[in-house]
């Protein structure tokens, strides 16, 4: 399944979910020197990673994950790994091995009052790599 499949099918949206995983597609579109790879597993999680070209240290810089544990109730889960970013506001957790086997920062968003501080952090993990 390919990402606009999967948010063309995407028709129950109760949390608002859809339209923040939609603007930071759409961002991670827009940034330099950034390929997209798009995983499914149905049941479990969507999960949109952000890859930089350049980029040495880590395979990502930021992985969107939809959950899909219960496909009416969509939630997001936005990580990173911890020396890429900051948390001024301390919104996020930190997750030991949460973030392919690493220490990850991770971001829970379920409404739109996450998407400006998420906009920030991608755009800074993608300054950082």
């Amino acid at each position: 399944m390919e990402v606009e499949q999967f948010i063309a099918e995407w028709d129950v949206d109760s949390t608002g979910a859809k339209e923040i995983f939609v603007t930071l597609k759409n961002l991670l579109e827009s940034l330099e020197a950034t390929n997209l790879e798009f995983k499914a597993r149905p049941g479990i999680t969507y999960s949109l990673r952000g890859v930089k070209k350049t980029q040495s240290k880590w395979p990502l810089y930021v992985m969107v994950d939809v959950i899909d544990d219960d496909p009416s109730e969509r939630w997001l889960s936005v990580c990173f790994f911890g020396d890429t970013i900051t948390d001024p506001d301390e919104l996020g957790d930190l997750v030991p091995g949460g973030l392919l086997g690493q220490d990850g920062h991770c971001f829970d968003a379920d409404d739109s009052t996450m998407t400006d501080y998420l906009v920030a952090r991608i755009k800074e993990a993608h300054a950082n790599q």
